[in-house]
């Protein structure tokens, strides 16, 4: 136990440096010399400016957004509620022992058990939480005005969501209940192993094999559009031969890009709402932020921390499931740890600890955010024009939350707080002619 802890202390440490060592990385980006600024420079407040962006949303708009946002704080909640109450439903009814009875008489091969096993489990937990996630998913979404999709269209995205959820699954969980039953006591460690490479070879695939399944990709003809944003790519050390374009318009209205991809899979993706609905200088200064993920290489340091993460919530998991099955063990008719009947409380756990870590999470996915929104305005030098896109983007997310709300439920950080960092690098920038000429599309209180 004591090499355990003193393997995440090492961890730890090395995350912190990492991290210490990406902000370093931001702040030391060059940009351009600021000419001699002019008298009205010196008039330019950052807190203001944020103001005048704020101002252009409606107190309407503004508390619709609010409520939706927040209404998600209480959801979080009833999806830890009802994803218990599945297990509990599973364990309780005994139904579990019946599926893992009829399973063993199929196969005496234990890892064969656990994938035929979680079959059934996988699409009957889904069919469980289908009304709540149809309310969250379509129901709230469309009261809200935030999605285009018609019923026939959700339920086909959610298919393939299952299907998704079936194939990789089903793998995730045999390798896990195969080291449970062959590592003993530091099985927890070992999962946690599986865990943390399941999330790279997500993240590695998924650009190329997940995401074409639910929206169809296809490269962005040649205009000046895609020549500046590979000329981005390219000034910034990034390996994308092409840009593609995907159709989220058929399910919000929502702007959006990314740079994703691990190992070779790279591709720099715009949805189409982004294109059709934003100026250049919008489209560069989402760009600006994405690319930034990958040049302070985002994507490993956050495997690295959610690693940390996940290797705390095994060993949680660990401590409680044994508890658990010696008081309630017999009552539920699971064996052991490594009984397949158990996976609803394993998952039950799983899922518990990891609603615990949500300000963990989101702490470390806020700092990294962050950090690109930084790398961002060094990199295309767009203030304005990623204000105006955070202001877009207000329809769901609440501009200007409480310090503890931030904390607690923000993986990104809040509308404010991003506008306002994009004023003070304007404040800092004002005596460059390339700035000064976006005063022409800022409202006054941002010029």
């Amino acid at each position: 136990m004591k090499q355990v802890l003193a393997f995440m202390l090492v961890v730890v440490l090395m995350l912190v440096s990492i991290a210490a060592t990406a902000h370093q990385v931001a702040g030391a980006i060059p940009v351009a010399a600021s000419n001699t600024l002019p008298p009205s420079v010196a008039h330019f407040d950052a807190d203001v400016a944020t103001n005048a962006y704020l101002a252009q949303l409606s107190p309407e708009a503004k508390a619709k957004s609010d409520a939706y946002f927040e209404g998600g704080y209480w959801l979080m909640l009833w999806d830890l509620l009802w994803a218990l109450g599945v297990a509990w439903l599973l364990l309780g009814t005994r139904l579990s022992v019946r599926v893992r009875d009829r399973v063993e008489r199929l196969t005496r091969f234990r890892w064969l058990q656990t994938m035929i096993y979680a079959v059934p489990y996988l699409v009957l937990t889904t069919v469980l939480t289908l009304p709540l996630t149809f309310y969250e998913g379509y129901v709230r979404e469309h009261q809200y005005g935030l999605s285009n999709q018609d019923v026939g269209q959700w339920l086909g995205d959610q298919a393939k969501s299952l299907m998704v959820t079936l194939i990789f699954g089903t793998v995730l969980l045999a390798m896990i209940y195969a080291v449970i039953r062959k590592a003993g006591r530091t099985w927890w460690i070992w999962a946690a192993g599986i865990g943390v490479a399941f999330v790279i070879f997500s993240t590695t695939i998924q650009p190329v094999y997940i995401d074409p399944l639910f929206n169809t990709y296809k490269s962005l003809p040649d205009t000046p559009l895609k020549a500046e944003i590979l000329s981005m790519a390219r000034a910034n050390g990034i390996p994308a031969a092409n840009v593609y374009e995907y159709d989220a318009s058929r399910r919000s209205s929502v702007v959006s890009a990314n740079v994703s991809g691990l190992f070779g899979t790279t591709r720099i993706n715009l949805n189409d709402n982004l294109i059709n609905r934003s100026t250049i200088a919008q489209i560069e200064g989402v760009l600006g932020h994405e690319m930034g993920h990958y040049v302070l290489n985002h994507y490993y340091k956050f495997i690295l921390a959610l690693g940390v993460i996940i290797v705390i919530v095994f060993a949680l998991v660990n401590w409680s499931l044994g508890w658990m099955l010696r008081s309630w063990g017999a009552r539920w008719g699971i064996r052991d740890a490594g009984d397949v009947a158990g996976m609803p409380l394993l998952v039950a756990l799983l899922t518990l600890f990891f609603f615990i870590s949500t300000p963990a999470r989101n702490t470390v996915t806020r700092t990294i955010e962050t950090e690109a929104d930084i790398f961002g305005l060094n990199a295309a030098r767009e203030p304005d024009g990623v204000a105006q896109v955070y202001v877009a983007l207000s329809k769901s997310r609440k501009m200007c939350p409480s310090p503890a709300e931030e904390f607690i439920f923000f993986d990104h950080p809040s509308g404010w707080n991003r506008i306002h960092r994009a004023m003070v690098w304007k404040g800092e920038h004002l005596g460059d002619p390339d700035i000064r000429a976006q005063d022409a599309t800022a409202p006054l209180g941002a010029r």
